[in-house]
């Protein structure tokens, strides 16, 4: 099966008033349909510049990048730009909404050009889906001012899953966030890959990685698997542990166990 997104090799260098900085010198990823990735990496290592990339806001210097199958690493800015409209939600640590309108307003905004919700009611449906998905959909007609900073975030994810994005790219969501109100945020964002969104996770947060799939660290501008964290390895270390009925082994339970 053919992987939704692949990057291969890929490089960045940062030019600005000082001396050229190498960021990215050859970053692999694979990420499939409804897979959970965290990336995890020390300030400056070039985590936002590397989601900046694989959101299409940035180009990289050389290496591949593959969407669906499709190479679209020089793709010309005015198709990016479609691209990262139609296949890419995001959400950041500040949740960019806009003061004036409801939290059902701030979402649908992300449908106004979409082509399929011109309807208003097809857009209000859809709409009242999403803060469904996120669990606030009670709170639809609420203005930004009257949520927590927890609801807020929650409205910034149903923006960024009201199109139904192949992929959705999250820099730092908890970063503004309690701990048990950032929890809930990234199970909101972890229900996604259920319904096949595929999650990159951008985080400093060991805890919140490890309740994504797979963990890489980007570091001195490579990224590394992290051996024995995220959900699959616990999975694979559950799988491995020899099976136990009533205090037996399966040699000492004989056809107990199947």
């Amino acid at each position: 099966m053919t992987a939704l997104l692949e990057l291969h090799g890929l490089t960045k260098t940062l030019k600005g008033q000082q001396a050229p900085r190498p960021i990215l010198t050859g970053a692999d990823l694979s990420v499939d349909r409804g897979e959970s990735v965290a990336i995890l990496g020390r300030s400056g290592s070039g985590k936002s510049t590397l989601l900046s990339l694989i959101g299409l806001f940035d180009r990289a210097d050389g290496g591949q990048y593959l969407l669906g199958g499709r190479d679209i690493t020089k793709l010309p800015e005015r198709k990016a730009a479609a691209l990262r409209s139609a296949e890419f939600g995001f959400v950041f640590q500040r949740f960019f909404l806009l003061k004036h309108l409801t939290a059902a307003q701030n979402v649908a905004m992300a449908l106004v050009n979409g082509q399929g919700w011109t309807s208003r009611r097809k857009r209000r449906a859809k709409t009242l889906a999403a803060l469904d998905q996120v669990g606030i959909a009670h709170l639809a007609k609420h203005r930004p001012a009257r949520l927590s900073g927890g609801e807020q975030q929650r409205v910034a994810v149903a923006r960024a899953l009201v199109r139904d994005p192949r992929l959705l790219l999250a820099d730092e969501p908890t970063g503004a966030l309690d701990t048990e109100t950032g929890n809930l945020v990234i199970e909101v964002m972890r229900a996604a890959t259920d319904r096949g969104c595929g999650l990159i996770l951008v985080t400093h947060d060991q805890d919140h990685a490890n309740k994504m799939q797979r963990v890489v660290r980007l570091h001195d501008g490579l990224l590394h698997p992290v051996v024995g964290a995220g959900t699959a390895a616990a999975s694979a270390t559950t799988a491995a542990l020899p099976t136990v009925v009533d205090g037996l082994s399966p040699a000492e339970a004989g056809t107990v166990v199947r």
